[in-house]
């Protein structure tokens, strides 16, 4: 038996549909130049905060940078203005442990009042990861929201982060939004699997993308004090012989805070696989500095590496040049014309051209856009049309006649020339 042969197309319909990807293709170019573009933009932040060697600036008088440093990556900037002061491969992808709880906490944090009382189920406490960090929350029992926030910032509490998080509509929920907060705040190097931190293969985040969490977490009142405090009484069980409640000491895992001086937090974290992760903020003399260190050679030295950042950060005030710079939050889309990036190429209004309006399209550009588009859509009937007529015309069927009919491309071809004359008297029109 003779193996089936592929079917070839005939010419016509392989001219036809590749006429009608030129056309899709032109009509891209032209309404989104700036999209195309930023694929081959530099490293968020700045070009330099791209490279994997460590990056500095100085002037005259600045203190050298702390020697023996071994984070893989890190980050020392200006949490007021934003400027980094000095770095090393901060945007390498690295495992984040429970210092991607800032995430969580900046995603959660502001949704629920921190008197709120919820009765924590057993379903809210399965699934933790093995060796999870845990406070000590029990089933059956109800906790206040600000003891729950006490057990994630103090212990790195996974079974805190996770009835929080069932309290958010669910794990994937909260992870999903997370997401969103890490692409709303341009951390683009951080990709949230679990709400917690805990080891998952593809779990990634930044030094920088890690200062980015703490810069914006450190603006919510309620996420300052709870990183800043170093212990607190934490719910217990319900004793047995009074049946009251119970109630323990918890401590905050953070070795800098209360030695440093003027440290303010932010998070630690720590796993097996993942290694040692450090967020800090200290404020001294008015000016507040935030610093990431991420994976040195061992678990305690990601304090000594912090700590020594942040002495050089002080020293080294209006000593250096800023390398490059923490971005702030992007701007919501709310306005018409921002409304409009959302869509498709295609489907977006003209925007004029003019001072302070950016590259927007031309009429010219619109018209082109326009026709590429009736071409585009005229070769695709085309080809369906030639490939229905080749499936049922009989052996003997009539040679040449189009599928389409003169009528059918007559039709369409009227189209085209409507959508042309709509773009030409139409021309741009001005946002509201």
């Amino acid at each position: 038996m003779q193996p089936e042969r592929a079917q070839q197309k005939p010419p016509s319909v392989t001219r036809a549909a590749a006429g009608a990807t030129v056309c899709a293709a032109l009509v891209l170019t032209v309404v989104a130049p700036s999209a195309l573009a930023q694929d081959s933009g530099h490293a968020v932040g700045g070009e330099r905060l791209g490279r994997p060697a460590v990056q500095v600036a100085p002037l005259a008088g600045a203190p050298a940078l702390p020697s023996g440093l071994t984070g893989r990556s890190w980050l020392i900037a200006d949490a007021a203005t934003g400027e980094v002061l000095a770095a090393r491969d901060p945007h390498l992808p690295l495992p984040p442990a429970s210092t991607l709880k800032m995430l969580f906490a900046d995603t959660v944090l502001p949704k629920f009042d921190r008197a709120l009382e919820h009765k924590v189920t057993t379903a809210e406490l399965a699934d933790l990861g093995v060796g999870s960090s845990l406070v000590g929350v029990k089933e059956d029992l109800p906790y206040r929201v600000e003891d729950l926030w006490r057990g994630v910032f103090l212990s790195s509490g996974n079974d805190a982060v996770h009835v929080l998080s069932h309290m958010n509509g669910g794990i994937q929920r909260t992870v999903t939004e997370m997401q969103e907060r890490a692409r709303a705040l341009q951390a683009g190097d951080t990709k949230v699997l679990s709400p917690d931190g805990y080891d998952m293969d593809g779990q990634v985040s930044s030094a920088y993308d890690l200062t980015l969490f703490a810069r914006a977490g450190l603006r919510n009142a309620d996420f300052r004090s709870y990183c800043a405090t170093r212990t607190a009484r934490f719910p217990g069980g319900l004793d047995k012989l009074t049946g009251r409640r119970t109630s323990f000491d918890i401590a905050n895992t953070d070795r800098l805070l209360g030695k440093y001086p003027g440290l303010i937090g932010v998070k630690n974290g720590y796993t097996t696989n993942a290694g040692a992760t450090f967020t800090g903020a200290a404020e001294r003399g008015g000016r507040t500095l935030l610093v990431t260190v991420m994976h040195p050679e061992s678990q305690g030295k990601v304090y000594d590496e912090a700590a020594s950042l942040l002495d050089w950060g002080f020293a080294a005030t209006g000593k250096v040049q800023p390398v490059g710079r923490l971005v702030d939050e992007a701007p919501s889309p709310t306005s018409e014309a921002e409304a409009a990036e959302q869509l498709p190429p295609w489907s977006r209004p003209p925007l004029p051209a003019g001072p302070g309006t950016g590259s927007g399209l031309v009429p010219a550009a619109w018209t082109v856009a326009v026709l590429g588009t009736a071409v585009a859509v005229w070769a695709t009937a085309h080809v369906v049309a030639r490939r229905r007529r080749t499936a049922t015309a009989p052996a003997h069927g009539r040679g040449g006649a189009s599928g389409i009919g003169g009528r059918g491309r007559r039709h369409l071809a009227r189209r085209a020339r409507v959508l042309l004359r709509t773009a030409r008297t139409r021309g741009p029109r001005a946002p509201r």
